[in-house]
């Protein structure tokens, strides 16, 4: 017969596949399983980011998000303060910690140790913290996403971005994220329309990150992006003659940590879809004013293709170290 109430209580900063096992065994050995995410502020992950996590990988858990009271060596206090917010005792504890037993004293229930030798999973959150990338096979594919390098590519009409972008994919043995405006505008432009509206950037940028943020989970610890939001927030003045703040917020809070600039130093190919050469020199120019002025990391890019490649997989490399 199972136990009624368990808890698993941490901070899963993140959670890793050794937090996964220790919930799996809860769920499996009681009948309703509350796992509780300790935030504090300041710390380099969101507790509702984890609990977000944590609700995907377990559906059928009960996770809930509380402060921190940073009494780590106090299981008293800890034991007081878990009854409170969960507003009952636990009929069962389980944990991979020493803490585990004296927590459990104190709360007058139950404790089941689970791998506390790190044998079935040996990882830990101080080691995902550490090197994510090396640890990539512990942590789900949520959490990847999170810790993926992000590299887009970006410059003006006819300048290679998909180009690079497909073959640095398929270098890394990874993902690439396709230029959503440019499918958008072709159907457009397929029923004759050609005015634009600030919405239909807004719609672009929207879809865009929707678009990267799933291909960012099953990507191979680098994701390259053939443009993104902040682009997009480019390509508005560059049509509508002003800059947006309404699409520039679905830029904000995105980080990328290196973007990739091609110079219009190619022949330009006329697609049916584009402005012209006339103006991708102004576009590339505007390109590195904004990143300049947003404090982006960024390269340039030029000559022969073989070239640009060599140097995108140089800087690629460091990111990977």
């Amino acid at each position: 017969m199972k136990i009624k109430k368990g808890l698993v209580i941490g901070k899963f900063l993140p959670p890793h596949k050794g937090h996964n096992y220790l919930i799996e065994f809860g769920l499996k050995n009681c009948t309703e399983l509350t796992v509780v995410v300790c935030h504090l502020d300041g710390q380099p992950i969101h507790g509702e980011i984890r609990a977000t996590w944590l609700r995907e990988i377990h559906p059928t858990a009960k996770v809930i998000v509380v402060n921190d009271i940073q009494k780590d060596d106090d299981s008293l206090a800890w034991a007081n303060y878990t009854k409170e917010f969960l507003g009952y005792t636990p009929d069962v504890v389980f944990t991979s910690e020493d803490y585990g037993k004296t927590f459990c004293h104190h709360l007058k229930c139950k404790h089941v140790m689970v791998d506390k030798a790190r044998i079935t999973v040996p990882i830990s959150g101080t080691k995902v913290r550490e090197n994510p990338l090396k640890q990539w096979d512990f942590i789900h594919h949520c959490v990847r996403a999170h810790y993926a390098k992000r590299v887009c590519i970006i410059g003006a009409e006819s300048t290679g971005t998909t180009t690079l972008a497909k073959e640095l994919a398929q270098y890394y043995k990874t993902n690439w994220v396709p230029e959503y405006g440019r499918i958008y505008s072709e159907g457009k432009l397929a029923t004759g329309e050609y005015n634009w509206t600030s919405d239909e950037f807004e719609h672009i940028a929207e879809i865009q990150n929707l678009t990267e943020n799933k291909l960012a989970r099953s990507c191979n610890k680098i994701l390259f992006c053939d443009t993104d939001s902040f682009a997009t927030h480019v390509w508005h003045n560059r049509y509508m003659n002003f800059y947006s703040d309404k699409v520039k917020a679905h830029s904000e809070g995105r980080n990328y940590d290196l973007y990739i600039v091609t110079l219009n130093d190619i022949p330009f190919v006329q697609d049916g879809t584009r402005d012209g050469e006339h103006i991708r020199n102004e576009m590339h120019l505007e390109f590195i004013k904004q990143l300049k002025k947003e404090n982006k990391h960024f390269i340039i890019v030029k000559g022969k293709h073989w070239q640009r490649f060599k140097k995108a997989i140089r800087h690629c490399d460091k990111l990977l170290a």
